[in-house]
């Protein structure tokens, strides 16, 4: 069993706010792996979700970005991921993992499966069959049937070291309109979905977040990893 993980659901805020508290552990993280084969620190596990935002991958193509983007109101942030365009914003539940993967024995390649099998046995308990998509990450509905084929849950990371940040944005109760204004993950022949839209109705978002946080302590094999919900915001 692994230690040393703390989880945080932020509630809903800014992409920039979260992004430095990414930064904050993750240089944290990799300064002391310099000279070692390990971090002490605690990792962490940011959940959240955010206000109207595009962010596009640091090789992602800017041609993604429809014309009438700009009339969404939805900001723009250039990022360090991996992955091309995608969309964040309320509804969606976004888990940022900064996590030394040498503490777990384990690549990237198979770290990335794990998070798809988070959210693969999070859509079971709902009745919803998630898959793999060959050559693509994520999950995704339907990966059989290429005209009905849509994702539910983009995924896009960065490391160094081993350690992570980034991650991914899972489609609870979404907005799907503003994913008309770019080519999803790059993708034009793809659709989106969520949740809400696949059952019919809006989601009670904090039961899907524990869930999600139970089945992640399961698939990574967390010991005594616990869940802060902070009383008060501080996204100023």
């Amino acid at each position: 069993m692994i230690e040393g993980v703390e989880f945080e659901y932020l509630k809903e805020r800014s992409y920039a706010k979260i992004l430095d508290l990414q930064e904050g552990v993750f240089n944290q993280l990799i300064a002391e792996k310099k000279g070692r084969e390990f971090s002490s620190s605690p990792m962490k596990v940011f959940m959240c979700q955010h206000n109207h935002v595009y962010t596009l991958g640091k090789n992602g193509d800017e041609s993604n970005i429809l014309p009438l983007a700009k009339e969404s109101g939805a900001e723009y942030f250039h990022t360090t991921r991996g992955g091309d365009i995608t969309y964040h914003g309320p509804g969606q539940l976004v888990v940022y993992p900064i996590l030394d993967l040498d503490r777990f024995g384990i690549g990237l390649a198979e770290y990335i499966e794990k998070l798809e099998e988070v959210i693969v046995l999070v859509l079971k308990e709902y009745g919803i069959e998630g898959k793999r998509l060959e050559k693509a990450s994520g999950v995704w509905l339907d990966v059989n049937e290429p005209d009905k084929t849509r994702k539910i849950c983009a995924i896009g990371i960065r490391s160094s070291r081993f350690v992570t940040m980034h991650g991914l944005a899972f489609n609870v109760n979404t907005d799907l309109k503003y994913f008309d204004y770019i080519n999803p993950c790059g993708f034009q022949d793809k659709g989106v979905t969520s949740m809400e839209k696949e059952l019919g109705g809006k989601q009670y978002f904090m039961h899907i977040m524990e869930r999600f946080y139970n089945i992640f302590r399961t698939v990574f094999e967390l010991n005594d990893a616990l869940l802060v919900i902070p009383l008060e915001r501080d996204d100023e």
